[in-house]
């Protein structure tokens, strides 16, 4: 696990301890990918905010492709992003993570993905399948039921939506005011 915020890993290590297995290192989500030995993780999990966006550096395919090294055979690769009205950076966010990833999908709230308010996707990406009927079954019985998208849902979804890169990259977009305490 990589955490910029080395006071939150003291707070964690104190309240929290994590399994002996589990490894908490100082550092960028990026820096930290570029060191991993290829194949080190099972799970990737990039829930990454500065306030409540997104780094632009953490967002491109760029970094899709050094998660994706990183990553066993069987590995999954899981992002947590915040979007709203129009929903550009979530669908260029499916369309990066799907141009590394043979195997993806994304879940929301209904109203999230009709860009009615902004929230929280979760995009969920493997090389060789994703649990897609268990995804299914606990988003939609979850007490804020969601919805998972894959397939032609999903290409439907990214519409034309551009493949992010280092170039193109940009914060993740600012939630409403008064949203998660901005």
């Amino acid at each position: 696990m990589a955490e910029i915020d080395a006071g939150l890993i003291a707070f964690i290590r104190r309240e929290l301890p994590p399994p002996p297995r589990v490894k908490i290192t100082t550092g960028d989500a990026r820096a930290v990918l570029v060191k991993a030995r290829p194949g080190s993780f099972d799970l990737i999990v990039s829930d990454c905010f500065a306030g409540a966006r997104t780094p632009a550096h953490l967002t491109s395919v760029e970094y899709v492709r050094q998660a994706s090294a990183a990553l066993a055979e069987d590995g999954i690769y899981a992002a947590n992003i915040g979007d709203g009205n129009g929903l550009q950076f979530a669908r260029a966010q499916c369309a990066t993570v799907r141009a590394v990833f043979e195997h993806v999908c994304v879940l929301a709230e209904p109203g999230v993905f009709r860009g009615r308010r902004f929230g929280n996707f979760v995009i969920f990406a493997s090389h060789n399948g994703l649990p897609l009927q268990q995804l299914t079954r606990a988003t939609s019985g979850d007490p804020f039921p969601g919805r998972v998208e894959h397939g032609t849902g999903l290409t439907k979804f990214i519409g034309g939506a551009p493949v992010t890169t280092d170039v193109t990259a940009i914060l993740s977009p600012e939630p409403p005011s008064g949203l998660w305490g901005t």
